[in-house]
């Protein structure tokens, strides 16, 4: 695991090991083992090591047998093993025992093709000297996070903003305030800015399962070498029994891939069913303890989940920590804003953060149950759009005033406050389906969306803004609210499992992988998920969706793979997000969130209808309405100004 960067100068000028150290040293966190360089003329590469596998071995720049390859990449590639047999059948000769080295091999065997034969997660830089360029690739998920800038003059990558921004020709210029309207109404939509885009003009992320080629003059091109498969629709004749051997094998499979590490490894724990059926993988192909760990929150019962944790972890016999914290959340923003680089509205980054960080002072490796939910229909959000699409008889009006009434009852800040999710429901349900869908996810919804920008920034519910990825190339209005139309043709005939599909190609690299590689490499702890082994999403990707969103049962073929692996009480536990109680937090104590919201620095950027702002936060403050959520995004808009656009 490693943090990357480097730059190109198309005039030829050379670049100099300071340039790069200034980039490198803003990434030391993700790699606090090693460091490593190449420059090559006008051409720099530079590295941050942190040490899982050959950690005698395998320093970066990795090369091929005569130098003309040089690779840098952040990430591990778990069937490096047999890849290995194959080149040394092929003639090709190792200096290291690890994994990195035979993605430069691959590379002169198959060129931008030696992609495909990969099995991880990776962010990678390739310098190929005899052609002159450059290759640049993502995993096929978006595991590893890449980000580039490029002028007419210079082209820059790194695996975070931070360090693009150390580079003296990156300018540090917001997009939100600009031309660019719909920039802020994206992020006060979604949390984040949707990829390629950033918060940052000119600056744009690499998207998963993507290559990027940079000659020295500056010619680009780029493609994709892997798209996500289609789901399979309902099949009525499918039987759960044809499927779960597969299911349960390629898991297996999967787990035991990622077991491979020279440095100690344990898994997080939630007590939830995809992080319990790792560790019981783990447990079942390790020889060795399985370490595990979760974390729990004073301040509501109803977020804390680590009794289900120390059950499973009795069960399987684990080395089991749980660590229950008071986090001042205030105190954390700073942090986790400097870490993820773009104002980021997803709270639960706080507990990952924290537990990260516990769990690097044990090991240095740990599994995760990421990507279970995507894989297998695990939202709430999933079963409620079904459950609206059974209610479409239902006229609109009265949904809207069922949805009106329910906002006249103030709201609790428990995980499961009935009021919030049957307003929240209500109001959904008199939508088109797809619309409906992400009014549920959204964090500002339209009507507040448009009460909080200005008027030429405010957006409509079903415009670009909810649009997802390469939204502002949408026209307004548009009837593709998830921005599912550029896979028109292979778009399955069930709607819900269409809202799945999006959910895989925005939310899941956008949010959770974004804050899973953040939160874990601030600890410069490693996080794997078997979930996101692209030969197990395949094969999930073939499995009726009527197996997997059974009535009111999420992930159904999942649970059933996990019998007899796990207790059924675990295997049947309502879904429970990983979370915090961030609503009872601020609602004890507004002060902090309203001296930095409505301070004399925040008025003066002229984003934001103070007094809406106000009124959000009094209507938390007072119990009538949890805004936890959208206050926590504005803090983390607020504090992200300060931090790399004032400073």
């Amino acid at each position: 695991m490693c943090g990357i960067c480097g730059v190109i100068h198309f005039d030829g000028a050379p670049v100099t090991r300071q340039q790069l150290q200034m980039m490198n040293d803003r990434l030391r966190h993700r790699g606090p083992d090693g460091e490593g360089y190449l420059v090559d003329g006008g051409v720099g590469l530079a590295m941050r090591r942190l040490k899982i596998i050959d950690i005698a071995g395998s320093d970066q720049p990795l090369s091929n047998e005569d130098g003309s390859v040089a690779l840098i990449f952040n990430g591990e590639i778990y069937n490096f093993q047999e890849l290995r047999r194959r080149l040394d059948q092929r003639g090709h000769r190792f200096r290291s025992a690890g994994d990195g080295e035979t993605i430069a091999h691959l590379y002169e065997d198959y060129g931008a093709d030696a992609l495909k034969h990969l099995r991880g997660m990776f962010a990678l830089a390739l310098w190929d000297k005899r052609r002159g360029r450059l290759l640049l690739a993502r995993d096929r998920f978006g595991q590893k996070p890449l980000y580039t800038y490029r002028d007419s003059r210079v082209f820059v990558f790194a695996s975070e903003i931070k360090a693009l921004l150390a580079h003296p020709g990156v300018p540090r210029a917001s997009r939100f305030g600009t031309d660019d309207v719909r920039a802020l109404a994206d992020y006060l939509s979604f949390g984040y800015v949707p990829a390629p885009e950033t918060a940052f003009q000119d600056i744009s992320m690499l998207e998963p399962a993507t290559w990027l080629e940079i000659d020295l003059d500056g010619a680009v091109d780029s493609g994709r070498y892997w798209e996500l498969p289609a789901l399979a629709p309902p099949d009525p004749k499918a039987q759960t029994a044809s499927y779960t051997g597969e299911l349960r094998a390629m898991l297996e499979e999967a787990v035991k891939l990622r077991l491979v590490s020279d440095v100690p490894l344990g898994a997080f724990l939630s007590g939830g069913l995809d992080s319990s059926l790792i560790a019981a993988l783990m447990v079942k192909h390790s020889n060795a303890a399985v370490a595990t760990f979760s974390i729990g929150f004073e301040g509501d019962d109803s977020f804390d989940e680590t009794p289900y944790a120390r059950r499973v972890a009795r069960h399987l016999g684990t080395e089991h920590r749980a660590f229950r914290v008071k986090a001042d959340a205030l105190e954390l923003l700073p942090e986790l804003v400097w870490h993820h680089d773009q104002p980021f509205a997803d709270s639960s980054a706080i507990p990952t953060y924290l537990v990260s960080r516990l769990t690097r002072e044990q090991v240095t490796v740990a599994l995760t149950g990421d990507g279970g939910d995507e894989l297998f229909a695990g939202y709430e959000r999933f079963y409620a759009a079904e459950l609206m699409r059974r209610l479409g008889f239902v006229p609109a009006p009265i949904l809207r005033g069922a949805a009106g009434l329910l906002s006249l009852l103030p709201e609790g800040v428990g995980y499961y406050d009935p009021v919030k999710r049957a307003r929240r429901f209500a109001r959904a349900a008199s939508l088109p389906l797809e619309r409906a869908y992400f009014d549920l996810a959204r964090v500002f919804d339209a009507d507040l969306l448009a009460q909080i920008t200005a008027s030429d920034n405010s957006t409509p519910l079903g415009s670009p803004v909810a649009t997802g990825r390469r939204a502002s190339r949408q026209p307004s209005q548009h009837p593709d609210p998830l921005g599912l139309g550029r896979y028109v043709d292979r778009r399955p005939a069930h709607g819900v499992a269409r809202l799945v599909e999006a959910t895989m190609r925005s939310y899941l690299p956008d949010d959770l992988l974004i804050k899973a590689d953040r939160c874990s490499m601030q600890a410069s702890l490693e996080a794997r998920a078997p979930f996101l082994d692209h030969e197990l999403a395949e094969y999930a990707a073939t499995i009726p969706f009527n197996l997997k969103l059974k009535g009111a049962t999420s992930k159904h073929i999942l649970k059933e793979a996990a019998r007899g692996l796990l207790p059924d009480d675990i295997i049947e536990r309502k879904k429970h997000g990983f979370g915090l109680p961030l609503g009872a937090w601020l609602r004890s104590d507004i002060a902090p969130a309203r001296e930095l919201l409505l301070s004399r620095r925040a008025r003066q950027r002229g984003l934001l209808r103070m007094s809406v702002v106000e009124r959000l936060i009094s209507e938390h403050a007072s119990g009538r309405r949890d805004h936890s959520r959208q206050l926590w995004a504005l803090l983390t808009l607020e504090e992200w100004h300060r931090q790399f656009v004032d400073g």
